[in-house]
């Protein structure tokens, strides 16, 4: 079997860089003899959990062929799978800077004021009483998050077990992690603000649609009015990579298990490369915890049946007897499947609204993107909204809840799984 197509392209693929998973019972020395066979200069372990297997990543010499270490290390006994450390990119695409606009369909049903039977039906549930809550935890695997915002300061995480004194006082390998972690930099500064050349709007503007603050007389509200969102920093203005996609997964499942945290869901606007046996086994660690993996379908306006499109169409259930990936189209204020969305009867879930979403940015602004980005996060919301109503719900309720609950819509039917879109005030 060769190495997978696109390995040594650097517009998919980082060069002198290969994710290699390790039998589980391989030793210390078998490892570092299947990084010297594939001619590796540094090995860095990305996952490390006690039953799974361990996952490093080989950095090569420069100008050696990604395809040919591959191929080398899938010859070793003690390696399970090889591949490039793909990389990865938020779908979303960003509309005029100058609209601001009043509108926030994305949130209205049927029956609100204004109303909009093609929103998410979320002020639904608000009118029943059901505005979320801050013990409902979600990750944020995407930009960081402007955490000073002041429609999301309040439901922003704050971590109790490791105050800012330059100590790693729960021992999870992150020092004073106190709102999450920047994998893309390697610190604990979830919201760079223009440093670095990232303004983190992209994991602004996700948050913003999950739970910004409701009842505030400020800005927007969130599907939730309360709920406690965690970044998971791994992309910045050029994307990010597989290993700190992986590594931010595994950050929320080790906060689940460290700490007992309510994590219900996380969201992923974001996609690129190709299959990832890391990426997989990582969501898998989170489903076995009941943490739900959302997705955006992508922004290629292809079939994703016929052309897999990760990390949405991954599938948790021959792992864990249920798929945790919930896998979001993005539909417009008519109710027509956007122009830009993937699809897929087999493979995507449901449609949610995409297309000209106000939600929170940067510097304490509001502005309107469109994608499946935006989808997305009203999906992850709607999780966490369940969860609230349902504390004692399981991963897999909470699933079936949202997808048996949609509303039929014409755009999707033959395009999604359900024929449905979004019904957060349906549960």
């Amino acid at each position: 079997m060769g190495a997978p197509p696109g390995s040594d392209d650097p517009a998919r693929a980082v060069p002198n860089e290969v994710l290699v998973g390790f039998e589980a019972g391989s030793s210390a020395a078998e490892r570092e003899r299947a990084a010297e066979r594939a001619g590796a200069t540094n090995r860095s372990a990305v996952a490390r959990q006690a039953g799974s297997r361990p996952v490093d990543l080989l950095t090569l010499r420069g100008g050696a062929s990604n395809a040919q270490a591959i191929d080398r290390l899938r010859e070793d006994p003690a390696v399970a799978y090889a591949e490039p450390n793909w990389r990865l990119e938020h779908q979303a695409v960003s509309n005029d800077p100058f609209y601001t606009g009043g509108s926030l369909y994305g949130m209205y049903g049927d029956a609100t004021s204004p109303a909009n039977a093609f929103g998410s039906q979320a002020g639904e549930a608000w009118a029943a009483g059901n505005t979320g809550a801050r013990n409902v935890y979600v990750g944020v695997i995407d930009e960081g998050i402007q955490v000073t915002h002041p429609d999301l300061d309040g439901n922003a995480w704050t971590n109790l077990f490791d105050p800012v004194n330059g100590r790693d006082d729960d021992r999870n390998g992150y020092v004073d992690d106190a709102n999450g972690w920047d994998f893309a930099n390697g610190d604990n500064s979830v919201y760079d603000g223009g440093k670095r050349g990232s303004l983190d709007s992209h994991g602004t503007h996700v948050t913003g649609t999950i739970g910004a603050e409701g009842g505030n007389a400020t800005g927007v509200a969130g599907v939730n009015w309360a709920v406690t969102a965690i970044s998971g920093k791994f992309l910045g203005r050029n994307g990010g990579t597989l290993a700190n996609a992986v590594k931010a997964t595994d950050y929320f499942t080790d906060l689940k298990i460290r700490h007992g945290l309510n994590i219900v869901a996380t969201n992923n606007s974001w996609g690129g490369g190709g299959f990832s046996q890391a990426l997989l086994d990582a969501i898998v660690r989170g489903a076995r915890q009941d943490i739900l993996f959302v997705a955006a379908a992508g922004n290629s306006g292809t079939n994703n049946d016929s052309t897999a499109s990760y990390p949405s169409n991954y599938d948790t259930t021959t792992a864990v007897g249920y798929d945790a990936v919930i896998a979001v189209a993005a539909i417009n204020s008519t109710g027509a499947l956007a122009s830009f969305s993937q699809y897929g009867a087999a493979t995507v879930d449901l449609g949610a609204p995409g297309v000209d979403i106000n939600s929170t940015l940067p510097f304490s602004k509001y502005g309107a993107y469109s994608g499946t980005s935006m989808a997305t996060p009203h999906v992850t919301g709607a999780a966490a909204l369940y969860a609230a109503r349902n504390p004692t719900a399981t991963a897999t309720q909470i699933r079936n809840a949202i997808l048996s609950s949609v509303i039929a819509t014409p755009s999707l039917t033959g395009k999604t799984t359900t024929g449905g879109r979004l019904n957060a005030g349906g549960f």
